[in-house]
């Protein structure tokens, strides 16, 4: 599992930790760290040609202190600084000592460029000075960003102007919010993790699951087991104008991991889900989750569904007119998956403000309605009400940016529901799965949702296979 933690939170665990080290030891094994994977990016370090763009901070200091390893070996290394009168005196003298020198220009070639300018603590956009510098990377060169790509706020992922896009980011002492969540994920290219040796006894601001993690959260059927122990899923979705999405819900739904799925909707939809899905239970009955919302235009029939002592999740045209007091009275779980579209709506907000501020966005669901939100969009994130821990999910494709994928997902966290998972297990695996399953439907091409569905088997396996290798 990739944990992150707020900037505070690092900054006083750095804290401590140096107060038990002598001064400049950490700077110097995050700049071990950086060097090391700069020299694997090279071809060979001897005769490269190393571009430092240095800040005035600790983020300049690492750089400083890296490109001095590099000299060493023999490459070329110039530094460039953002402000000449505040570079990191001691990284400067072992920059020069090792034979790098400092130049007022950025270079016109260089087979690496270092992002030392601005550090975790640095908000909004780069300033001029700065963004003059990034904008004269020469092409060609691999940038690699130290601790996290200038530009990029460490705590959200916001982007609020001119930043750095990195190739490669080298971080240290623990992931940063800001590295796992779009925008901000997006610039950060591969993200290498240094241990400096910090320790963090309180939970994490964001965590990412793995394969291991999600294999253990998969419900998996004893020899015991029957359909009705499995859990039982209800579908209320679609409608005249939207039958496709209650076709879509159930097809994610079965393949979720309960063992019944009922459907129940107007009576031309629920002939067409009988036909393709024969497995389908028509009609009302006892269920142990609901997922309501997908196509169903103006039914009321969300506020019936929720008024049951059940899971619920809440996607589409279900999140209409949702009122905060009453799901923060539910005694069952609420599960609501927007768009950023409808998170806007749900928070009276513009989408705007939601598409910026994703992880602030997700917080305020969860908080304001006393529910897990599952905020979808090229970083899908989940939060639950009261936690401190946000879920970033790391898998994913393009290609599910498509009509009806959300369908898929609702109908199979719903699954996930019924078969027993709490709501924030339930919204994150299902998420997770989905993603895979995108990458496996499209396999770099164009998808439909129903092929995402029909993937999701193969996705399950693959993350199953490595508990049972376990």
């Amino acid at each position: 599992m990739r944990t992150a933690y707020s900037v505070e939170t690092v900054r006083a665990a750095e804290r401590e930790l140096m107060a038990e080290l002598p001064e400049g030891t950490l700077m110097l094994r995050a700049a071990a760290g950086l060097a090391a994977v700069c020299a694997r990016l090279l071809p060979r370090v001897y005769g490269a040609r190393v571009v430092l763009l240095v800040g005035p901070g600790d983020n300049g200091g690492d750089a400083l202190y890296a490109g001095a390893r590099l000299a060493r070996r023999g490459a070329g290394v110039t530094a460039v600084p953002m402000d000449p009168a505040r570079l990191h005196a001691g990284g400067l003298a072992a920059l020069r000592a090792a034979g790098g020198r400092v130049a007022e220009e950025v270079p016109l070639r260089a087979d690496l460029v270092l992002d030392g300018l601005v550090g975790i603590g640095g908000r909004g956009g780069l300033r001029p000075a700065a963004a003059a510098l990034v904008e004269r990377i020469p092409a060609g060169a691999v940038v690699v960003a130290v601790d996290l790509p200038s530009g990029v706020d460490a705590d959200t992922g916001e982007v609020a102007g001119a930043a750095v896009r990195a190739d490669v980011t080298v971080t240290f002492g623990a992931y940063k919010p800001g590295l796992l969540i779009d925008p901000g994920a997006t610039r950060a290219g591969v993200v290498h993790l240094v241990d400096i040796g910090l320790s963090f006894p309180a939970p994490p601001d964001a965590e990412a699951l793995q394969h291991a993690e999600v294999a253990r959260l998969l419900p998996t059927p004893t020899q015991t087991s029957d359909k009705y122990r499995r859990g039982v899923v209800g579908i209320v979705a679609g409608s005249a104008r939207y039958p496709g999405a209650a076709l879509l819900a159930v097809a994610g739904a079965l393949r979720g991991g309960a063992g019944v799925v009922r459907y129940v909707g107007p009576p031309a939809v629920a002939d067409a889900v009988l036909a393709r899905y024969p497995e389908t239970l028509i009609g009302p009955g006892r269920v142990q989750a609901w997922v309501v919302g997908p196509g169903l235009g103006e039914d009321p029939a969300a506020a019936e569904v929720l008024a049951q002592p059940v899971p619920v999740l809440v996607d589409a045209d279900g999140l209409r007119g949702l009122d905060p007091r009453a799901l923060r009275a539910r005694q069952a779980e609420t599960v609501l998956t927007p768009h950023a579209g409808e998170a806007a709506a749900l928070l009276g907000v513009a989408r705007e403000v939601v598409e910026a501020g994703r992880l602030a966005a997700v917080r305020e669901l969860a908080g304001r309605y006393g529910a897990t939100a599952l905020l979808k969009g090229s970083t899908t994130l989940v939060a639950s009400a009261g936690a401190r821990t946000v879920r970033v999910n790391p898998t994913g494709t393009a290609w599910l940016a498509t009509a009806g994928s959300g369908d898929v997902l609702a109908g199979f966290a719903g699954s996930l529901l019924a078969a027993g998972l709490s709501g924030a297990d339930a919204a994150s695996t299902a998420a997770y799965l989905h993603g895979l399953a995108g990458r496996i439907a499209a396999d770099g091409g164009p998808l439909l949702a129903h092929d995402v569905a029909a993937a999701l088997p193969s996705a399950w396996r693959d993350v199953g296979a490595g508990r049972a290798a376990g």
